[in-house]
């Protein structure tokens, strides 16, 4: 159902020959995309996007399309370090997938190399529908992680609340990529700033309204990395946060 509303939207869109189109994310430009190759079209949250045909290169995107790309090649395996600076025993670490989504499978890569490198076990688990977070975090409590990773999706961030309030009803302790699952309840984050993605979305708006077709405007990352850390849930969890962690974070919810 989702689905065929971003598609009719799209078409509608072409109809009424808007000016430009913000697609929320990689599904919605590639639909976007499907849907028109004149139309200007704008996404704050790219993934794979010469891969999937959505541009040319980053520098140089060649068409109607451009925007902001979250995902940063290096950060699942800081995101790594940094349960380790959590939970320093740990040996096994769940990580709660959205493969369907492509921003997940650069990140299941990066993290899974991460944990080879520091002899700890992987447990992935995937998720397709929201139906399925329940019981695939209960399983990955079943299997006695330590810690479960959350990755980088549209689907896994909709439902932050519903993951953190069942990873804390199951006793897991929880990090993310986006600081959004950290104000819903979960534990840590660490990664990029998804608010200013899409606020500098209003940017590339800006200069395609005033001329300057999408082509001519390089796809951009975000420059900032934020680590935030949710007090309560590490209390409620029995955990001690360390100082030198608490010290370095850019918010600390208490």
């Amino acid at each position: 159902a989702f689905r065929a509303h971003v598609i009719a939207y799209a078409d509608d869109f072409v109809i009424l020959r808007t000016d430009v189109i913000l697609a929320a994310a990689t599904f919605e430009a590639v639909v976007a995309k499907k849907a028109t190759s004149t139309i200007p079209i704008v996404c704050p949250a790219l993934a794979d996007a010469v891969h999937l045909g959505l541009i040319e290169s980053e520098s140089r995107p060649g068409g109607n399309l451009t925007g902001i790309e979250p995902y940063v090649a290096g950060l699942p395996g800081k995101q790594i370090e940094l349960a380790r600076e959590i939970m320093p025993r740990a040996s096994k670490i769940g990580l709660l997938t959205n493969l369907e989504d492509p921003k997940a499978p650069p990140q299941l890569k990066e993290l899974e190399a991460a944990c080879r490198t520091l002899d700890i076990k992987v447990v992935a688990a995937n998720v397709s529908r929201p139906e399925e977070i329940d019981d695939v975090l209960r399983g990955l409590a079943a299997e006695k992680v330590d810690l479960v990773i959350v990755l980088q999706t549209n689907l896994l961030l909709l439902h932050c609340r519903q993951i953190a309030a069942t990873a804390l009803a199951e006793r897991l302790p929880t990090l993310y990529g986006y600081r959004e699952h950290v104000m819903a309840g979960g534990l840590i984050s660490y990664g990029v700033n998804l608010s200013w993605c899409y606020r500098r979305a209003a940017y590339f708006v800006d200069r395609i309204l005033h001329g300057t077709p999408p082509r001519d405007l390089p796809v951009e990352f975000p420059n900032q990395v934020l680590l935030s850390v949710n007090r309560k849930t590490a209390d409620a969890l029995g955990l001690a946060v360390p100082p030198t962690l608490l010290a370095r974070a850019d918010e600390v919810i208490e």
